[in-house]
């Protein structure tokens, strides 16, 4: 199944660009997007709540990534802050 926004030779060529890099460098390429992402997480919590510390952005992330329940399980004592 291809996407709706990209044309079957397209996404053909990305799929071989992905295979060419081996599974070594796809788990590389999927750490690095992770980072991003989570770095463009905080960067987003940090300007919604400027006045955060940075192990609040750190809590605030933590609450996204693993919902409250989660959270709430693994820090009992953290406040639920808004992201």
């Amino acid at each position: 199944m291809h996407p709706r926004d990209t044309t079957p030779a397209s996404h053909e060529a990305q799929l071989e660009a992905y295979r060419r890099l081996g599974a070594t460098g796809r788990v590389t390429l999927a750490a690095r997007l992770s980072d991003d992402v989570r770095e463009l997480t905080r960067a987003g919590i940090r300007a919604r709540n400027p006045g955060y510390t940075d192990e609040q952005v750190d809590l605030a992330l933590r609450r996204v990534l693993y919902g409250d329940a989660l959270f709430l399980r693994a820090w009992p004592a953290g406040p639920l802050l808004a992201p």
